[in-house]
């Protein structure tokens, strides 16, 4: 580990609980700054497939997302 590592971890440790998820966030927000289109696209695709998956598992259809959809939209 180096120093840098050191002390941001020094750091991290003696921030507060609820503070830690942000961080996080901030982490993976800089690292998904630094990808290119390509694999932004890849992974938003990939995520769309285990979206479908889980819906198939679920037996979700189109007709169900389009009705919970019209039902929040009218308030429901």
């Amino acid at each position: 580990m180096t120093d840098m590592e050191k002390t941001i971890m020094l750091e991290l440790s003696t921030l507060p609980e609820d503070q830690l998820l942000d961080v996080l966030k901030y982490i993976r927000f800089l690292k998904f700054s630094q990808l290119d289109s390509r694999e932004i696209e890849k992974r938003f695709d990939a995520s769309w497939e285990r979206v479908r998956a889980r819906a198939k598992e679920l037996n979700i259809t189109q007709k169900d997302i389009e009705a919970e959809i019209r039902a929040v939209r009218e308030g429901k």
